[in-house]
């Protein structure tokens, strides 16, 4: 199935149903009065996680989707049925906007989590509701009020802990490979990566991360050329980037302006992403000497001025790759416990009465 990261659609959520006029008329019965019942309440729009869909496609062959209307009441004081909610399916990692202020509704990341994005209509009242000490006979009711309309722009950005950089044909593909069970195509040629790919990489018991591969970004990406910048805003979710480098470019080409390419497009891309967390991944050692590899590695570190982790491997023979998977997951816990204990600061500074008066009186000296 095709990749699609975006789609616009439209939810109309269903109406009310009208309520009656009605008198109960029975043989024996005197004075019946009114017995006009309420419509049904129209039914609601959700978008609903799905873990087992990655791509928005379906929404490029259905554009409108429409929640059941209510049903009219009826005599006897009934009630007309409700009309069903509309439970739509959508990729786990779905950004929700509505597309006509340009809004974030909502964001889907976890299975099964709903989000309402169309309000059905509320029912209409049938005049039973109106009986009063002084209009014993009612004649009037109302219509059920309209459901809400929307069109919604949906951006799907993939869950990851890592994302891959790097030049078409650096090993990205061949590196998720070689950690993950993901089977990404793998070819001597550029651009064999033409959408992002997911890996789960294990490395212990009940110890995994995801890993995001995206086509490669070229020189004058962000200015359009290219498939990778378009991808980009796969890795806005993740903790950790990997920048892989080619150590033995076919081309014979400078591993260093390579390096630099990559840290200027992902700079004019965005900068909150090009201050990510990134390590260094020199790859394709196999094609090199030890004494080629010690050179050209001591070179890119020295030119670029890097001050972070470097790692060097072959992706293909998995050289190396064991040890940066595990150095990755100990990186990843760090970041969970760092995450944990803010929430828990956050939670007992809300808990603590205390602490919201010093807050409060701070910010009035302020």
């Amino acid at each position: 199935m095709r990749f699609v990261d975006e789609a616009t659609i439209s939810v109309i959520a269903g109406d009310g149903g009208t309520g009656v006029v009605s008198f109960r008329r029975e043989k024996y019965i005197q004075f019946g009065g009114p017995d006009g019942g309420d419509g049904g309440n129209g039914g609601s729009v959700y978008l609903v996680g799905d873990h087992d869909i990655n791509t928005l496609a379906d929404f490029r062959h259905v554009r409108t989707y429409t929640a059941q209307s209510g049903i009219r009441g009826g005599g006897q004081k009934m009630t007309g049925p409700g009309g069903d909610n509309l439970y739509i399916p959508v990729p786990i990692g779905t950004l929700i906007y509505d597309d006509d202020i340009d809004e974030l509704i909502g964001d889907i990341t976890r299975n099964e989590q709903q989000i309402k994005v169309a309000q059905g209509g509320f029912h209409g009242l049938g005049n039973a509701r109106y009986k009063s000490s002084i209009n014993q006979a009612p004649r009037k009711c109302t219509p059920g009020s309209a459901g809400e309309r929307r069109n919604l722009r949906l951006e799907l950005k993939v869950l990851a802990d890592v994302g891959l950089l790097g030049l078409p044909n650096a090993g990205k593909s061949t590196f998720i490979r070689a950690v993950s069970s993901a089977k990404p195509k793998v070819a001597n040629y550029p651009f064999t990566t033409l959408f992002p790919n997911l890996g789960v990489v294990r490395v212990g018991i009940n110890q995994s991360f995801v890993v995001a591969d995206i086509p490669g970004i070229i020189e004058g990406a962000s200015e359009g050329a290219g498939l990778g910048i378009q991808f980009l805003k796969h890795l806005s979710r993740t903790q950790l980037l990997l920048h892989i480098v080619d150590l033995a470019p076919f081309d014979g080409s400078d591993p260093v302006d390579e390096a630099r390419t990559i840290i200027n497009e992902l700079d004019n891309y965005s900068h909150d992403l090009a201050q990510k967390p990134r390590w260094l991944v020199l790859n394709k050692t196999d094609l090199l000497d030890d004494e080629t590899i010690k050179t050209r590695r001591d070179d890119i570190v020295q030119q670029l001025n890097w001050k972070g982790p470097v790692y060097i491997i072959s992706a293909l023979s998995k050289t190396g790759t064991e040890t940066l998977a595990f150095d990755i997951m100990k990186q990843l816990e760090a970041y969970r416990e760092t995450d944990r204990e803010k929430l828990q600061e956050q939670n007992s500074s809300e808990n603590d009465p205390y602490s919201k008066i010093e807050i409060e009186q701070e910010e009035e000296q302020n």
